[in-house]
């Protein structure tokens, strides 16, 4: 941002502050007559929630009214404005103009379920990807698939009829069709229990190189670098700069053009003074034993994709603000990657898998639904995924949304997981149904999962029926939980050797707990430099955790007791309202 936005932006902020905009929007979010209807906090489960008749008095915590003063660089909120698919476009999806190049049918497919379809689609994908790009129509129907659909060409969408008119009925799972994939951690853990999807939206080359190493038991790393992570260049090295800062100073900007999607990578020091920023530095931070830590340390260097938005000179100024800041101490440079899957998605469908019964913990078959995995500006958009493993999966994707979407049937281990590096993506309206048939033994549910240092997350506008907020180790940090409603019945996870559970700005906001269970929910004596606003009443019980980090956690509880009261009601919303006012970017 140049000097003279940077003071624009002052100013509008400043005005803000005085009740120009957070009064502008406390007003849009409570139009004349309107009635918000507060959750109850009872035991049991959502479909017993009563509703109160009652309508909360609205308040805009302090919380808010400093975020619009210092929207980029708050030590509790993070910056999410712009995460999701083209950086959180209004008109969602923004679909490739390309028209419709294939109906599965003329590819062979049949609506009958008497066959197996998933070649044909898959033909039928291939064929839009060869155009350079296109819609593949899934008229209504049932298809049987007995193995599974894969979205390696950016561009490409695969488009059904509408989730109640399109059903794909998987036979197999993962390791019927790909193989064992044993964890690259040790021990006989199964990596299809946080990895892999039915429907799998990953570019062709890796999603190449990702089969042919697990058929080799060759178990490897899944990120935007390649199975060793070596599969990476230098374009540049980067000047320092603070978090939340839009432009970056490069020694060399030769190789660099706008609409350039790269990688900025922060390496670790010795002292870990890395992963102590990331928890928000401090006396805490710097007393953690990070070395032990082995799984946690094998995640850096952290790699942030972005998109580059303007070029001038050796200035760079990227499509979001920095996540962290740059020191000379982490080598930071702008990297190349493995060839990104964009502008793709899968809409209008229900996955479904053969009903089993749900594996024991970590020993996951691989029913897994949609997968997303080396992805930037690709979506989902109103899909079912129904008896799976686990439902929907960020795997080192950046900059994706999910919405409209939903788990059920028999209960999952992960009905959402984010992982592997994965940032800037929203899930947007999204439910986890109650399971039709109870656990079996040795069977565990998370719920919104995230973890290995995924950051700058969303998920919004949630109907939680059984889950929790599964923060599972890795040290995820600036993640944002907003306008959710969760019956707090399942358990967080994570290896020891993986870290803390939080790094700094996590937020919950506006949180509807309806079980009265604080675990996870209320973390304001958990997570360091965080924000809990907007939550009912909650106590301890079942799964009770201690925070990582020593000393003061400088974070914030605002409005607590309170049940849909807070103003601006859903965190994203309000965040990406302030661009739009032009206070941003």
């Amino acid at each position: 941002m140049s000097d003279r936005g940077a003071q624009d932006t002052q100013r509008a902020l400043t005005g803000a502050s005085t009740g120009g905009l957070t009064g502008a929007l406390t007003r849009r979010a409570l139009p004349v007559g309107a009635t918000a209807v507060a959750a109850a906090a009872v035991t049991g489960t959502a479909a017993g929630a009563q509703a109160s008749a009652a309508t909360p008095r609205p308040e805009v915590p302090e919380l808010w009214r400093e975020f619009t003063r210092t929207p980029y660089v708050h030590p509790q909120i993070p910056y999410i404005g712009r995460a999701g698919q083209r950086a959180g476009a209004a008109h969602f999806p923004r679909r490739p103009s390309a028209a419709v190049v294939a109906d599965v049918r003329a590819y062979g497919a049949t609506a009958d379920g008497s066959a197996d379809s998933a070649p044909a689609i898959n033909r039928a994908i291939a064929a839009a990807g060869r155009a350079g790009g296109g819609t593949v129509l899934i008229p209504p129907g049932t298809y049987r698939l007995d193995g599974l659909i894969h979205i390696g060409h950016s561009n490409v969408v695969l488009r059904g009829a509408g989730s109640t008119r399109t059903t794909l009925r998987a036979t197999r799972n993962l390791t019927e069709l790909i193989g064992v994939y044993g964890s690259r951690y040790g021990g006989d853990k199964s990596s299809w229990s946080w990895a892999g999807g039915l429907v799998w939206l990953c570019p062709t080359d890796r999603f190449t190189s990702l089969t042919d190493a697990v058929r080799a038991k060759e178990w490897p790393f899944e990120g935007w670098t390649g199975n060793k992570r070596d599969e990476w260049r230098t374009l540049t090295t980067v000047q320092p700069a603070r978090r939340g800062s839009w432009t970056v100073t490069v020694a060399d900007p030769g190789g660099l053009a706008p609409g350039d999607l790269v990688l900025l990578r922060l390496a670790d020091d010795p002292a870990h003074t890395l992963l102590e920023h990331m928890a928000g530095d401090g006396a805490g931070p710097e007393a953690y034993v990070w070395d032990d830590k082995t799984k946690l340390t094998s995640y850096v260097p952290y790699e942030w994709p972005v998109r580059i938005t303007r070029l001038r000179g050796r200035q760079v100024t990227l499509e979001r603000p920095l996540p962290l800041d740059v020191r000379p101490e982490w080598d930071p440079r702008l990297t190349t990657h493995v060839k990104a899957l964009t502008g793709s998605g899968v809409e209008g469908l229900t996955l479904e898998a053969v009903e089993t019964p749900q594996s024991p913990h970590l020993l996951d078959k691989g029913y897994n639904g949609v997968t997303f995995q080396c992805a930037y500006d690709c979506w989902a958009d109103d899909i079912v995924v129904r008896h799976m493993d686990n439902g929907f999966g960020l795997v080192a994707a950046s900059a994706c949304t999910l919405r409209n979407t939903r788990v059920a049937g028999r209960g999952s281990h992960h009905p959402y997981f984010c992982r592997e590096g994965s940032h800037d993506n929203l899930v947007d309206r999204f439910t986890i149904e109650e399971r039709t048939t109870p656990a079996p033994a040795n069977t565990q549910l998370h719920g919104i999962n995230v973890e290995g240092l995924s950051s700058y997350n969303v998920w919004s506008r949630g109907d939680m029926r059984m889950g929790t907020f599964d923060s599972h180790r890795g040290m995820p940090f600036a993640n944002v939980r907003t306008d959710i409603t969760v019956v707090n019945d399942g358990r967080h996870g994570g290896d020891a050797s993986a870290g803390p559970l939080f790094g700094a700005r996590f937020t919950h906001w506006n949180i509807r707990v309806t079980n009265g269970r604080a675990g996870l929910m209320r973390i304001d004596g958990l997570a360091p430099y965080s924000a809990t606003v907007g939550i009912n009443e909650v106590t301890e019980f079942d799964q009770i955790d201690v925070p990582d980090f020593t000393g003061p956690l400088h974070s914030r509880l605002e409005l607590y007791g309170t049940t849909d009261a807070v103003r601006p009601r859903n965190l994203y919303d309000a965040q990406r309202d302030l661009q739009r006012v032009g206070v941003t970017g």
